[in-house]
């Protein structure tokens, strides 16, 4: 075995999916196809799953559905998966009131962005943290993500919040890896990779794990990369990170946001998905035809590498 053992953070699990929110064709919230897609997702590979983030539409879903989809997703795996809720917004007493919902909900750890758009100092951000870590019995994974929300967590700030009992972990999409080297360094707190790409990098610098967009396709090749990792194995490690590199482009390259080319696929696979809700648009059938092509890619590699991880499978074709 790898003796770079990550840290223990049995809170939210190690391969855990950044879980899009189903919806009905009507684009409605779907409880039934987020119970049916959260139990293909934990039987493909994730031990961990984190809703109402960025890729869960969080800006475009109310509380009661944030609630009802939290439920539902806890009575179908949640004896198998460690479930995060996503809470964070740019008002603390609305943080508040949702943390009290999802821990009334069952959820078993909190996700927590910093405040956007106002763009508050290090300091407020940091007090409306504690804040947020304060008011339930629940664990917190810090969400760091500048480029989304304009204020990004500095090392300080990060060491500082280490000392906060139930303040664990940080979802780290900030693109620094000396910052990160830095806290993994300097405190306990378990890191994940919150951007695909940088699963294995992260992972080789001390990180728990990863909370993937991918996964929500390609759970068990997203999770391959840590187990060969783990298992010592560096050069496996490297070619299943690689063989994931086309996916990974065609989800999060640019073309659309993480959520519009995750629904793409799923409806494309047959999963439960549904639209996504405005301001953004349903990814086109050319769009949609090239993030299959990546999928298919990433499953031939996949085999090449000496696994066929479960949730790979792409038909054949693509409908026109």
């Amino acid at each position: 075995m790898n003796t770079a053992t990550p840290p223990f953070a049995p809170d939210f699990g190690r391969t855990a999916a950044a879980m899009i929110t189903p919806f009905t064709a009507a684009g409605e919230l779907d409880p039934e196809g987020a119970q049916r897609l959260a139990t293909h997702l934990v039987d493909g590979g994730c031990d961990g799953l984190v809703l109402s983030g960025t890729t869960g539409e969080s800006p475009t879903t109310t509380d009661a559905e944030k609630e009802t989809l939290l439920r539902a997703v806890v009575e179908a795996v949640g004896d198998r998966a460690r479930i995060t809720a996503g809470i964070g917004t740019s008002d603390t007493r609305h943080t508040l009131a949702l943390a009290h919902s999802a821990e009334r909900a069952g959820a078993h750890g909190l996700l927590v962005v910093t405040p956007y758009y106002s763009r508050p100092t290090q300091e407020a951000v940091a007090h409306h943290l504690r804040t947020v870590a304060d008011a339930t019995g629940l664990p917190v994974m810090l969400y760091d993500i500048p480029g989304r929300t304009g204020t990004a967590l500095t090392a300080d700030t990060l060491l500082r919040l280490a000392a906060h009992p139930r303040i664990l972990a940080v979802k780290d999409c900030a693109y620094d890896p000396l910052k990160s080297a830095k806290v993994l360094a300097g405190t306990g707190l378990a890191y994940y990779s919150g951007c695909d790409e940088q699963i294995l990098p992260l992972r080789a610098l001390g990180a728990t794990g990863c909370v993937s967009t991918a996964a929500n396709v390609a759970p068990g090749a997203v999770r391959a990369v840590l187990d060969a990792y783990d298992a010592g194995d560096t050069a496996q490690a490297a070619r299943r990170q690689l063989g994931l590199v086309p996916l990974i482009e065609a989800m999060t390259g640019g073309e659309a946001p993480g959520t519009v080319t995750a629904k793409a696929l799923l409806n494309h696979l047959g999963l439960p998905a549904g639209p996504v809700r405005g301001p953004l648009l349903d990814a086109g059938p050319q769009l949609t035809s090239r993030l299959a092509d990546a999928l298919r890619t990433t499953r031939g590699r996949s085999a090449d590498a000496g696994t066929a991880p479960a949730g790979t499978a792409v038909p054949a074709a693509v409908p026109g």
